[in-house]
């Protein structure tokens, strides 16, 4: 069995387990347990596989000698000088550990690295619901995802009240996650009651617009079969919220979707839905409440949220007379991070997450700024959604419009199948007088938007209008918007194919993905953009841009540094 380390990491799934079972599996029934704990530490160092693969491993690998394993593994976990060793540690006492083990566990989940097998082994043990509580109020947030889901499994009083309490991080909590918690603390029979605490209020607005979210495959609010039962209780509660920036973002958020998103699909009594949006629309009419949008909070992150509050305010309360075909470009709570999407609603039904139940509608820029919804005699496919996951895994939603006389025809639809069978999409017919003058106003409506997102769209465009502007760089225009962590910056980003202004580029050579950040400096986007442009035509963005994406190999290829883990910008 070889043993380089650059091989082992090189293996599949299959193979790296079976290294690691024929590895360990000799030292488990070692009664010497510092002997065996050395000489794990030495094997793995160069058996080169990663942690996961540990725990795949000894997940259910035959344990000759218990009490030694378990021996071992508190060895492990407790004079563990790696990962890999304490990994083995834990995969030890998920199986054998007893009561005392789990102090020595909640201290090992404090790190990162080990949250979730540190979470697996404590519900393994069905340890106490105090001790994944304890673990919750102090481990790092990128850790809570886990235990939340481990607490909201749990059927108890402390589960429960801490998950009415829990901050809801949305790198932490989903819309899966977000409908566990509902259910797990039953949130409808506790939102039944006369008075609540106005923390349990807005507990549950967050839920229920985590269960809107963008970050899954459906949206899970159409899962929750409590859903109308438990908005009605919470809009008949919202009156008692105080008037904050989170409260007024809660109450915006759900109001948001109760106008266009995927809760219009649920199962409303006639009128009902309308009347909660008048409910809603009437507390935040409160002078106290129009305070909150007014105010001008120093810390960026809060500004931010009162500015989109702004934008958003009047959204979805417009009572406006349309035709039956709509484009809203909507953006959800900034605190959120979801992405910004264009909703195509029909007859007031929004079509995508009632036809495909994979991911959400594309962004505004893709389908409006670009003209894809414009309707010619010339039939055109535009694809309206994409997968969670991408296309390349699950697929994508294309239709293809095209102008029929005096109407616009959708038809022709194309989506992944699935396993359960489902009625095919019909054809929509649209007065194209109404349909042009939707997509005008949708194309030239520019109120959801902010600043770092107004001067990508000019870039965006201007580089559509003048390619040669990276080309002659041998840079290729990719994806160009806002920070997924701050944005507020405008994110430029290009793919470096040498030899392609002279269309000698080798497709099979190295290439390098590089990002350009340009934080807002306050000047108005159009100048931003003309600025951003500007320098493009007359420097070479490789020189100010950073590499992102491509290979180690093909940055030592091309002459260009390869970032260092941390140092990647996120876009959205």
């Amino acid at each position: 069995m070889p043993d380089s380390p650059q091989r082992r990491a090189a293996l599949g799934w299959r193979e790296a387990e079976t290294g690691v079972r024929e590895t360990l599996a000799p030292l488990l029934a070692d009664p010497d347990t510092v002997r065996a704990a050395d000489e794990i530490h030495r094997r793995l160092h160069t058996l080169g596989i990663r942690d996961r693969h540990v725990q795949a491993a000894l997940a259910d690998l035959p344990l000759e000698e218990p009490a030694a394993a378990r021996a071992l593994g508190r060895r492990l976990t407790r004079t563990g000088t790696s990962t890999l060793a304490v990994n083995v540690g834990i995969a030890l006492l998920a199986r054998l550990g007893e009561p005392e083990d789990v102090p020595y566990l909640k201290v090992l989940g404090l790190l990162r690295v080990l949250a979730r097998p540190v979470v697996g082994a404590l519900t393994a043990l069905d340890c106490p619901t105090a001790a994944l509580v304890w673990l919750a109020d102090h481990a790092e947030s990128r850790a809570l995802r886990h235990l939340i889901d481990a607490i909201a499994a749990r059927d108890d009083h402390e589960a429960r009240t801490w998950l009415l309490n829990a901050p809801l991080d949305s790198g932490a909590v989903g819309p899966s996650t977000a409908r566990r918690i509902a259910e797990a603390v039953q949130l409808a029979d506790i939102l039944s009651e006369e008075r609540i605490d106005t923390q349990v209020v807005a507990q549950a607005g967050r839920l229920l617009s985590r269960m809107t979210g963008l970050r899954d495959y459906q949206p899970e609010i159409l899962n929750y079969p409590q859903a109308t039962t438990t908005y009605n209780a919470f809009v008949a509660h919202a009156s008692q919220l105080p008037p904050t920036l989170d409260h007024y973002a809660i109450l915006l958020s759900v109001a948001l979707d109760l106008h266009s998103g995927p809760s219009v699909l649920l199962d409303w009594q006639p009128g009902q839905r309308e009347a909660r949006l008048r409910a809603l629309e009437a507390v935040l009419s409160n002078p106290s409440w129009t305070a909150v949008a007014e105010s001008e909070p120093e810390e960026p992150a809060e500004r931010r949220r009162v500015h989109w509050i702004r934008r958003a305010a009047r959204q979805p309360f417009d009572h406006v007379t349309v035709s039956r075909f709509r484009v809203e470009a909507t953006v959800r709570d900034p605190a959120d991070l979801d992405t910004v999407e264009a909703r195509v609603l029909i007859d007031g039904r929004p079509l995508i997450p009632e036809a495909f139940d994979k991911g959400s509608a594309n962004s505004p820029e893709y389908l409006l700024d670009s003209g894809r919804l414009r309707a010619t005699a010339e039939p055109r496919e535009v694809q309206l959604a994409e997968a969670y996951c991408t296309e390349g895994c699950c697929g994508a939603l294309y239709v293809t419009i095209r102008r029929d006389g005096d109407q616009v025809v959708w038809r022709d639809w194309r989506r992944p199948p699935t396993r359960q069978p489902r009625a095919e999409l019909p054809e929509y017919r649209f007065d194209a007088g109404d349909y042009d003058a939707e997509i005008e106003r949708a194309e030239n409506d520019r109120s959801w938007s902010w600043p770092a997102r107004n001067t990508a769209r000019s870039i965006a465009a201007g580089l559509r209008e003048q390619p040669d502007l990276l080309t002659r760089w041998d840079g290729q225009a990719g994806w160009i918007g806002t920070g997924f962590h701050d944005q507020d910056s405008t994110m430029v980003s290009f793919t470096y194919w040498p030899g392609l202004a002279a269309g000698q580029q080798d497709k099979d050579g190295p290439w390098l993905q590089f990002v350009w950040s340009l934080p807002d400096d306050g000047t108005p986007p159009e100048n931003r953009a003309s600025t951003a442009l500007r320098q493009l035509a007359e420097q070479d963005p490789k020189t100010y841009a950073q590499v992102r994406g491509g290979s180690r190999s093909h940055a030592e290829a091309l002459g260009f540094p390869w970032p260092e883990p941390g140092d990647s910008e996120e876009s959205a």
